[in-house]
């Protein structure tokens, strides 16, 4: 179970997470939409410290952090709890495909490289990329980029996937081979939380949609409810635009 309470970011004088509730059930699929500018990158970049709240509390697991007294030792264990699929993939450039795979199971979770080198192969040949192993990312298309950067979070075998647009960097020709790959994942009942804006994809992958607006939760329930019969004025305004 993944818990937020009052979580809580500014930067500067804005505000941009509002006293955030948030719970999450082991298994559950969540989907966020909204607005761009509204908060919800920024969302699950606090939940692994990326970006420090200034308040609220993270449950993930095991581990309760109060973000305004947070240790070092707890912040690397949200990250130890969470893997991170970045929208402009975020890969080392001299490192291969396999490489990129390898490098958190070494320098995070402290594997032998001979076990993170049979982990990566096992999740490159997963998502499709066997024949990639030894491609650096200057090689590789956008799509296969970002499959690399599921993989890499796939391996980790965290407690919750993090998803921030993952196809907004993709050219159109790439966004379904990663749609298929992380719905892939989802039928493995993986935890996830996932920022898009593909609604039919949330339509489809989401247990629960939420809404964002304003740094705070605006309206959240089953997709059919959120997407087909929203109730507040600025979720209905919001789908009219992205419809």
């Amino acid at each position: 179970m993944i818990g937020i309470q009052g979580l809580t970011k500014r930067f500067g004088d804005t505000v941009v997470l509002d006293a955030i509730d948030l719970d999450i059930a082991d298994g559950e699929r969540v989907v966020v939409i909204g607005p761009s500018g509204t908060g919800k990158s920024t969302l699950l970049r606090c939940l692994n410290f990326l970006d420090a709240p200034q308040a609220g509390t993270i449950r993930i697991g095991d581990l309760t952090v109060d973000a305004a007294q947070a240790t070092r030792q707890q912040i690397l264990g949200l990250r130890r709890r969470t893997a991170f699929v970045f929208q402009n993939y975020a890969l080392f450039a001299n490192k291969t495909a396999k490489q990129n795979i390898m490098e958190a199971l070494v320098t995070v979770q402290g594997r032998p490289v001979q076990e993170a080198e049979a982990r990566a192969t096992e999740i490159l040949a997963q998502t499709g990329l066997a024949d990639k192993a030894e491609s650096y990312p200057a090689a590789l298309s956008g799509g296969q980029q970002q499959r690399v950067g599921i993989g890499r979070a796939m391996a980790l075998g965290a407690d919750l996937m993090l998803f921030d647009e993952p196809t907004s960097a993709l050219d159109p020709e790439w966004v379904g081979e990663v749609l298929d790959l992380m719905r892939q994942v989802a039928e493995q009942r993986q935890t996830m939380l996932i920022v898009t804006h593909e609604m039919q994809f949330a339509r489809e992958i989401a247990d629960r949609v939420v809404f964002m607006d304003g740094g705070r939760i605006v309206e959240q329930g089953p997709p059919s409810q959120v997407l087909d019969a929203p109730q507040d004025e600025r979720l209905q305004r919001f789908l009219r635009r992205v419809g």
